[in-house]
């Protein structure tokens, strides 16, 4: 979304701060294979399974939105809206050497409908949002980010809307537009680095499995997930620039090193691409025509 007072002469986006980019991955207990550095005098690493072609897996709902800093760089919201595994309990059928029948234990939910997607929106992303969004703009509308898939509710759900209404939020539900996974932080960087500290554990069970994700996720450094928010907005660049395309690499900003000089943009990255107003014109309507939501053409733009 590039903000209209910039227009025309120095375009640039939004701060983006309005918006949690939602999406579903699975993780896995362990990975298929490994590989170690090893000194001649040390043993093999050993982790047995029973098949390493079902390795216990369980999907999470992973809600994040843009982490805010104060003017001296200090951490005000953190952005980590929540992270939630699609289990259940049940109780055990028989008694083993490690709990008596009729313990409660954690079984992973392996197909998730649509039915089970609204029932988390509304009883774990909704009561989130309330707890954790900045008090100063929890009246202000937040826009939900889900991507194009069979099992997501439609954005105008009447459960969902009545939900809402319920927390006295103002939030509405928006799709990204489809093919394009790169517009999404959390398939654009967060993912494969929370994962990565997941993988630093090794858990054996499911309730561990789930403790090691949680840990990841909490630890993952909000500057970091600032900088993933930065290199969205350069895809978008590289979006117009292959008009409409995603047919790009994902450019690298040298992030790191701009900070440490101080020239790493705060919050926003300026468009240059955008300051002819003819090529602006035409940019917006090629990302109309690619959107199916209206809001989201200006995302693309």
């Amino acid at each position: 979304m590039i903000d209209k007072s910039s227009l025309p002469h120095d375009p640039h986006f939004k701060d983006m701060n309005d918006m949690i980019h939602i999406d579903e991955k699975w993780f896995y207990i362990s990975k298929k294979a490994e590989k170690y550095y090893l000194l001649p005098e040390e043993s093999d690493p050993v982790r047995t399974c029973k098949s390493k072609n079902f390795l216990t897996k369980v999907m999470f709902l992973t809600a994040i939105a843009r982490p805010r800093f104060d003017s001296d760089g200090k951490e005000v919201f953190s952005g980590k809206i929540g992270i939630f595994p699609f289990v259940t309990k049940e109780p055990a059928k028989r008694s083993s050497a490690n709990r008596p029948a009729g313990t409660l234990e954690t079984k992973p939910i392996t197909s998730v409908g649509r039915d089970i997607a609204r029932t988390f929106l509304i009883t774990k992303v909704l009561p989130a949002i309330l707890e954790k969004w900045p008090a100063r703009d929890v009246n202000k509308p937040i826009l939900i980010q889900q991507d194009n898939a069979r099992t997501h509710i439609n954005p105008d759900d009447e459960e969902f809307r009545l939900a809402v209404q319920r927390c006295g939020l103002n939030v509405q539900l928006i799709c990204q537009p489809p093919n394009s996974p790169d517009l999404n932080v959390l398939d654009l960087g967060f993912f494969s680095a929370i994962q990565n500290l997941h993988y630093k554990e090794a858990p054996r069970t499911v309730d561990e499995l789930i403790t090691s994700v949680e840990n990841a996720y909490n630890a993952f450094s909000t500057v970091k997930s600032n900088r993933i928010f930065l290199t969205l907005q350069q895809c978008m660049i590289e979006i117009m620039k292959a008009r409409g395309s995603n047919g790009y690499k994902i450019p690298h900003m040298k992030k790191g090193s701009l900070e440490r000089n101080g020239k790493l943009p705060s919050t926003s990255v300026r468009c240059k691409t955008c300051r002819r107003d003819d090529e602006l014109a035409e940019l917006f309507l090629i990302s109309l025509a690619r959107t199916v939501i209206s809001y989201q053409s200006c995302c693309i733009c």
